[in-house]
């Protein structure tokens, strides 16, 4: 016998059925909403001196914090962080058998891995996986050389490093720059260098990627420094920081897929303008100076996911090759300056002006005359906002965290000369239903709150001070913590602090 369904039903099944084969998108809101504004320090723990506390990671699963300590000796902390308003020290787990320094910290599913550079930095360095619980050794394996960064996918499904392959002093020796991606399942091992993209590197460098060096190789000068994962773990995206530029890296492949260069900042506009001087004996954000840029070079970076769209946020601190066998850095007093770009070149020599500003020699000199007629200095000063696809910008901070740290009297005028607030670390996540981004600035010890639901318009909310050279930012959502409230952790590497901040509920 056929069974008739009712028209009205028949509609509902079939509205139900097509919205079955689409993606819905739901923010990964967070039940707990807090005041942005309210984030205080509960705790306060020293590891030790001058590289101590430097990347932290946390396991849910065991309510540990894994802390890298280079300290007096190369370990990693492992603290107790069930009550993060008093927290501990209660094992360490020595490097000394795996290498030289361990550079960082990663942990999913009940396991910590770290990376750790060759005692020689040019050799191949290691990765080691240890169990969060028994601190027992799972497995070592062999990444490239000097690994500067660890993550894990969201799924857990595999590990990538960002293996730096910095040259040792003379520049005699210079390993490939390469990212490993390692899988949890077997623990096999691909690490890809940058080598079929040589062919690139005209429209690239048309674009503001920097390929320089003592012979440019491409595959040689290439240097990863920071991984984001896509929610999906199906993409990476890594800071190429001397290289003004991102890699994007499709996983399941294994492949670099694109690089995407970030041009440059003119600091001639005026939300851009910087304090270029640390002899000045003022701070003073207002000043123009013509034909002045700034290199975006970012750190730290991070991904999220808004309205359907992909974005990364970068910290671009800035970073310079400076060797004894090579180095781009010089004032701007001892190059010589072009007299129609600089027609007050004499004056703006001084150090008073642009003559204390550090510049790259490796851009500038736009006809070959051997004069600059642009100058450019290293790192942005800001954060900024790009289109994780495309590599378009979106937004880039300017000079407010600048004015920001000012006003919060953490300016330190000693490095207006070089990358100012010099911010390192950038982090996103979601506390209620706001996406925010967390900030930290090196050099001004402190670490800014932005409400980025509009990516184009971020809203600043408020800056904290924190330890001496925050190196390492946590953000734990109310989800993972063990009070059921957000945390931020930060890292310190010049005092050694770890310190923790809560909010007040709303």
């Amino acid at each position: 016998m056929k069974k008739f369904v009712p028209f009205l039903a028949l509609v509902v099944l079939l509205s139900c059925k097509k919205e079955s084969t689409s993606v819905i998108e739901i923010p990964p809101y967070e039940a707990v909403n807090e005041d942005l504004t309210s984030y205080r320090e509960i705790s306060t723990l020293n590891l030790g001196g001058t590289g101590a506390a430097e990347i932290t990671d946390f396991d849910p699963s065991t309510s540990r914090l894994f802390a890298v300590n280079n300290g007096s000796t190369n370990k990693i902390d492992v603290i107790e962080f069930s009550n993060p308003a008093s927290i501990r020290v209660v094992a360490s787990i020595s490097m000394a058998p795996y290498g030289g320094y361990v550079n960082s910290v990663a942990v999913s599913n009940g396991r910590v891995a770290a990376a750790i550079e060759s005692i020689n930095k040019q050799d191949n360095g290691k990765v080691a996986i240890f169990d969060t619980k028994t601190l027992a050794e799972i497995k070592v394996v062999q990444v490239g050389a000097l690994p500067d960064m660890i993550t894990y996918t969201p799924d857990g499904k595999f590990i990538l490093t960002a293996n730096e392959g910095e040259p040792n002093d003379t520049y005699t020796v210079d390993p490939e720059g390469s990212i490993s991606i390692i899988s949890t399942e077997d623990y096999s091992v691909k690490t890809i260098n940058f080598t079929s993209w040589e062919g690139a590197y005209t429209v690239l460098a048309g674009k503001g990627m920097r390929v320089f060096g003592v012979g440019r190789n491409f595959a040689k000068d290439i240097e990863p420094e920071y991984i984001t994962v896509s929610k999906d773990s199906k993409t990476a995206w890594v800071t190429l920081q001397e290289n003004n530029a991102v890699a994007k890296i499709d996983i399941q492949n294994k492949s670099i897929v694109d690089i995407l260069p970030l041009g440059f900042k003119n600091y001639t506009l005026p939300n851009n303008r910087i304090d270029p001087s640390d002899k000045d004996n003022k701070i003073d954000f207002t000043s123009t100076y013509q034909n002045i840029f700034g290199m975006y070079q970012p750190d730290g970076v991070s991904n999220i996911r808004l309205n359907g769209v992909n974005y990364l946020i970068t910290a671009n601190e800035g970073d310079a090759r400076e060797y004894a066998g090579f180095s781009e850095v010089r004032r701007a007093s001892l190059v010589v300056m072009d007299p129609v770009a600089f027609p007050d070149r004499v004056n703006l020599r001084t150090d008073a002006l642009l003559g204390r500003l550090n510049i790259t020699t490796t851009l500038g000199d736009l006809d070959g005359d051997g004069d600059y007629d642009q100058l450019y200095s290293f790192g942005a000063r800001s954060f900024s906002i790009w289109n994780a696809e495309t590599g378009k910008q979106v937004f880039d901070s300017g000079n407010e965290l600048d004015y920001k740290a000012k006003d919060l009297n953490v300016y330190d005028d000693a490095r207006s000369d070089d990358k100012s607030v010099e911010p390192e670390a950038a982090v996103t996540g979601w506390v209620g239903k706001t996406p925010i981004a967390i900030i930290g600035m090196e050099r001004a010890d402190a670490f800014a709150i932005y409400d980025i639901s509009d990516p184009s318009k971020p809203l600043f909310i408020k800056m904290f001070a924190t330890g001496d050279a925050p190196e390492g930012i946590l953000f734990i959502p109310a989800s993972k913590s063990p009070i059921g409230q957000s945390l931020i952790v930060v890292s310190s590497e010049n005092d050694g602090n770890i310190k923790v901040y809560k909010a007040n509920k709303i």
